[in-house]
């Protein structure tokens, strides 16, 4: 065991993984997590005998997990059981609806069935994302605390790629006619709290990883996989504590010296890693070193999201795993969200019926649904208190017209809202943006808050406001890139797991 003592504030899924990576190389690492549960935005929430994520809903990108869970001397699956899902979604357009696969022949036959004619656009997508994601995915697997790393061979060959004006919907007029198919490739922008007429092209790559490599469950939801990582933080001889606070850092010149907990306990610590969220983190903990909220503020933002956690006395059998139904007018629900302070009625809706594949989220006989409404975030100070009710019955009423569950408002046994005044107040989000910063070319690699902080020796951050960015395979690079950043700083030597090449 090294002497050397990290401090983690925060067990969301950044934190965890730096911690059982950390541990795993030698260091005395502490997680401090102000919650009675770990995860963060990725946690278990309780809504009476029902059980529900409180964010990401399902895990693509599956190989770097495998490679985090490697680089901590475990293996995924022996915490996990990962369900590879097929069909994904049902997207929903009106009256038109499409089951999406990573099968590419089945994936074919869908796309030519819903949108004939369309099948050949798919197929040259996917030959020509193969090589765009080659290019690109090394560049999100190394940090950008130097200015020199623009220069480096890597970024250089992705250079075309990263370096337009283009849009995602740019590029998906290079494949598709129909405005609703094109929407099926670029929703996942939507993973950025992004609109796809101004998501930078690179972006495309999420459409292309989702239907190329699938996307996966995990048994009692994706939760479980904060869980597994804090088991084996433990396991390698990390501590773990809940319920525990942080007031502020302390500092002496550039250098955090201790964390102050709110109980007024001081723990030293040679190297701290913030996985707190960013923007929240700058504005509430730096003590003296604080950034002025209205400096913050001036940033890009992502959207915030509308959430519904339902426990049911039933089960519909027929309504899908998961389930978007877009907005009649997408486009225009789309810019109302990133004008920050129009409410759509015309809403898109994500709806996730895990209990269909999972016994372990509900009661037998019963079942939970998740729903998440992208919307407005904080900035312009919507008053959701008291249009609460009435926003939640609208997102109940589309529901029970878009699909078979004409009954649904009659089986509601338990409930649960999240507003984005919720995100903001209860769960620490700065501004309620649920995705963090915004992903625009301006706040990216370089430009992004760096994996090790700006300005100081031994502060080092991880999560969504971060490089590479928000998503649960990127947040557990940006845990492994400051785990490798700390390490070289001792000259702790470490083998890195990579997966990628066999896929990308």
């Amino acid at each position: 065991m090294m002497d050397k003592r990290i401090v983690i504030i925060g067990a969301g899924p950044g934190g965890l993984t730096a911690g059982m990576i950390l541990a795993r190389r030698g260091f005395d690492v502490t997680i401090l997590e102000k919650q009675d549960r770990v995860g963060g935005r990725n946690a278990e929430l309780k809504v009476g005998e029902f059980s529900f994520d409180t964010g990401p809903t399902f895990l693509h990108q599956k190989f770097t997990l495998d490679e985090v869970f490697a680089e901590a001397g475990k293996k995924a699956e022996d915490y996990l059981d990962l369900v590879l899902l097929d069909p994904m979604t049902r997207l929903t357009w009106g009256d038109v609806s499409m089951e999406t696969s990573s099968n590419i022949e089945k994936m074919a036959a869908n796309v030519e069935q819903a949108f004939p004619g369309h099948a050949e656009g798919y197929r040259r997508f996917m030959e020509d994302h193969a090589k765009k994601l080659s290019l690109i995915f090394p560049c999100l697997q190394q940090p950008y605390h130097e200015l020199r790393s623009f220069f480096s061979q890597r970024l250089l060959k992705a250079f075309p790629y990263v370096a337009t004006a283009n849009s995602v919907v740019d590029v998906l007029e290079r494949y598709f006619a129909d405005d609703r198919l094109k929407l099926a490739f670029t929703f996942q922008a939507k993973y950025l709290g992004m609109s796809p007429w101004s998501c930078p092209a690179l972006f495309s790559i999420l459409s292309y990883i989702e239907y190329k490599y699938g996307i996966y469950h995990v048994q009692g939801g994706l939760c479980k996989i904060s869980e597994a990582m804090a088991k084996v933080f433990v396991e390698n001889g990390g501590r773990l504590r809940l319920g525990t606070s942080v007031k502020q850092i302390h500092f002496n010149r550039g250098v955090a010296t201790s964390v102050e907990t709110s109980d007024g306990e001081r723990i030293p610590c040679d190297d701290l890693i913030v996985n707190a969220d960013y923007a929240h983190a700058m504005t509430s903990l730096m003590n003296g070193h604080s950034q002025p909220k209205e400096k913050l503020e001036r940033k890009k933002y992502s959207c915030s999201t509308f959430m519904l956690y339902l426990g049911l006395d039933t089960i519909y059998r027929d309504q899908p795993h998961h389930h978007i139904i877009f907005a009649d007018d997408y486009r225009k629900n789309v810019s109302d969200i990133q004008s920050e302070s129009r409410v759509s009625d015309d809403m898109s809706v994500y709806i996730r019926n895990s209990s269909i594949n999972d016994p372990l989220v509900a009661p037998e006989g019963k079942s939970g649904l998740y729903i998440l409404v992208p919307t407005i975030n904080c900035r312009n100070g919507y008053d959701w208190k008291n249009h609460l009710q009435e926003y939640r019955d609208k997102v109940i009423a589309r529901i029970e017209k878009m699909t078979c569950m004409k009954d649904l408002s009659s089986h509601i046994v338990e409930e649960r809202i999240i507003t984005p005044d919720g995100w903001r107040d209860e769960l620490d989000v700065f501004m309620g943006a649920t995705f963090n910063l915004s992903h625009t070319l301006d706040q990216m690699l370089y430009l992004r808050p760096h994996n090790r902080m700006k300005g100081y020796e031994n502060l080092y951050l991880v999560g969504g406001g971060t490089h590479p960015g928000s998503g649960l395979p990127t947040i557990y690079e940006s845990g492994r890139i400051s785990s490798n950043l700390l390490c070289d700083r001792y000259g702790v030597k470490y083998d890195r797991v990579d997966l990628a090449p066999a896929f990308v």
